[in-house]
């Protein structure tokens, strides 16, 4: 599990490292994957590059992530990602309004692009001509890709963490899942 968790860090790293001292460790879900080292290591290199080197901001990562954790119903992700969006300077309004989605008051057209990007992905598997043509105007292609992959991934590991029943960390527990 050393060696998986080491995969997580990309080579080059765009972004800061995850999380600030005393806050959530992950523990429940590092258990999950510990079944599996093998598939912990390819999946973390995977994610690592999502997390750390991704062309999206941190914001819209985390926009993106929370909003497939709400389609979702994946209270270990929100719980996760809910302190990560506050980290990454999300304000709680807007937390709470990703329930609502892209159709939600408040949200800038880019904003609102995104989230009916994960709408679409996670409903269709693809993204309709309009709202490919407005993420077009804000994204270059290898942040359209990374967004595709981000979706795809956090979709995946709601379904991962939902089937296996990954319960709350202590320290997750402060995090309200709606």
């Amino acid at each position: 599990m050393r060696a998986a968790l080491g995969a997580m860090q990309p080579p080059n790293p765009r972004h800061p490292p995850l999380g600030k001292p005393g806050g959530p460790k992950g523990l429940n879900a590092l258990g999950l994957f510990a079944h599996h080292p093998e598939l912990a290591h390819a999946f973390f290199t995977f994610n690592g590059h999502l997390l750390l080197a991704s062309t999206l901001s941190v914001r819209d990562r985390e926009l993106v992530v929370l909003r497939v954790a709400a389609l979702r119903n994946a209270p270990y992700e929100w719980a996760q990602h809910q302190i990560i969006a506050g980290d990454a300077g999300i304000a709680p309004d807007e937390v709470a309004r990703i329930r609502t989605g892209p159709d939600a008051d408040g949200w800038s057209a880019t904003d609102a692009a995104l989230l009916r990007a994960v709408d679409e992905l996670v409903q269709d598997a693809t993204l309709t001509p309009a709202t490919w043509a407005a993420l077009s105007t804000s994204y270059e292609p290898q942040q359209l890709l990374d967004l595709v992959f981000t979706i795809g991934a956090y979709d995946l590991i709601a379904m991962v963490f939902n089937s296996f029943g990954v319960e709350l960390d202590d320290d997750l527990r402060e995090a309200v899942y709606p």
